[in-house]
């Protein structure tokens, strides 16, 4: 079953304008399923996954070898494994001066945007894949599954819950024992506990010292953990919204677990019911809301709006030179707060969302509108047409 992912209209207008697609995501989210399929349909096309030893043989010569592939789209998987290929490809590109050489596939952004800032500036397109968008599969899915289940293709499709939990757990150790040994300084121990800390905490501010004192480590050394989780899609950590107001603002970044399904198996809830139940529960709807946003929105710039008095908004999101306030409420009948009403007074938004598990949205003052996940989206997507 290969359901339809809305990055590929602008995977396919950047192959259009630049030599090289470098498509961004975390591992298991559908990147080689999607380059795949987009394949089907190039006559000219060379798939490589650098995971495979017989791939990787095929680049013991990689000038050789590449340079008797002019005229083909390449597509190179997990290409984080050969960061020396990016000098080659500079130069390959400006050789053949054409565009749609060369779609590269990572699931690491750390090292990967590291490299090719340097070599490929200019040349190249970045275009992040995010697990399945609620908009994607809303048609023939319950959001429940969505929630307790996550985005993750394969843990989203199983064909039993159980089955579904089991994939997240052996994603988690998977990416703990296999994934990390790419990096040195890191302890598959601590990344353990600390991931799991963070779950209880999701959507909370960071405190890398209180982190640290409950880890045995210090704070920068949490900051490390926290930077290489980040930079390889596992977490989202949204600064505060700073701007010339004046007032006394909460200075901390807050924290969420990427996927409501990882963070789920994290915690060892099971089923939505014991999600509904447990005191994370509205923050993975953030969760959710944050993940959409993503990827639908990857340049906007999010934040959140928080201060002394109690003024508070849970997502800021800045995009085309314009300012939106969206408040999450895991509620059909969401209430807001008197601290949400002083900060949306303070950010002066040019819209207002209340994001809520609600089948169809309706206006609930002028400026406030009461949507769900999708209606989110298209709202968003007209206002900044």
């Amino acid at each position: 079953m290969y359901i339809y992912r809305q990055i590929i209209t602008d995977v396919i207008e950047g192959l259009k304008s630049n030599p090289l697609v470098a498509i961004l995501g975390p591992r298991q989210c559908g990147k080689s399923t999607l380059v795949k399929h987009f394949l089907l349909d190039q006559a000219d096309s060379l798939y490589l996954d650098l995971e495979r030893p017989s791939d990787l043989a095929k680049l013991e010569d990689a000038e050789w070898f590449l340079e008797n592939q002019r005229g083909k789209l390449v597509c190179i998987d997990e290409i984080q494994r050969r960061p020396d290929l990016f000098p080659l490809l500079r130069s390959l590109v400006d050789d053949w001066g054409t565009n749609g050489s060369f779609l590269i596939l990572g699931s690491a952004s750390i090292d990967l945007i590291k490299q090719s800032s340097e070599t490929l500036a200019g040349r190249i397109s970045y275009k992040r894949l995010t697990p399945f968008l609620w908009t994607e599969i809303q048609d023939n899915f319950h959001l429940e599954q969505y929630i307790e289940r996550g985005g993750f293709p394969r843990s989203y499709l199983a064909s039993t819950l159980n089955s579904s939990y089991e994939w997240r757990g052996n994603f988690i150790f998977t990416f703990l024992e296999r994934d990390l040994l790419q990096w040195t300084g890191f302890s598959v121990g601590i990344m353990r506990r600390l991931w799991i800390m963070l779950a209880y905490n999701n959507g909370q501010l960071l405190n890398f010292s209180t982190l640290g004192n409950s880890l045995g480590v210090s704070g920068p050394t949490v900051k490390n953990y926290i930077d290489l989780l980040e930079g390889t899609f596992m977490l989202e950590v949204l600064p505060p919204y700073f701007s010339n107001l004046g007032k006394r603002l909460v200075k901390s970044p807050k924290v969420y677990i990427a996927d409501t399904g990882i963070a789920s198996a994290l915690l060892g809830l099971i089923n939505f019911n014991q999600i509904a139940s447990h005191p994370v529960f509205g923050s993975l709807w953030e969760t959710l809301v944050i993940a959409n946003l993503r990827g639908y929105f990857p340049t906007a710039k999010y934040s959140f709006y928080r201060t002394s008095n109690g003024a508070e908004c849970d997502i800021v999101m800045e995009y085309g030179g314009k300012v939106f306030a969206i408040e999450c409420k895991v509620s059909k009948a969401p209430v807001l707060s008197k601290g949400n009403f002083l900060a949306f007074e303070d950010i002066k938004p040019q819209k207002i969302f209340v994001v809520s598990p609600v089948t169809e949205g309706w206006s609930m003052r002028n400026e406030i509108m009461v949507v769900s996940v999708g209606e989110l989206i298209k709202e968003l997507l007209n206002c900044c047409r």
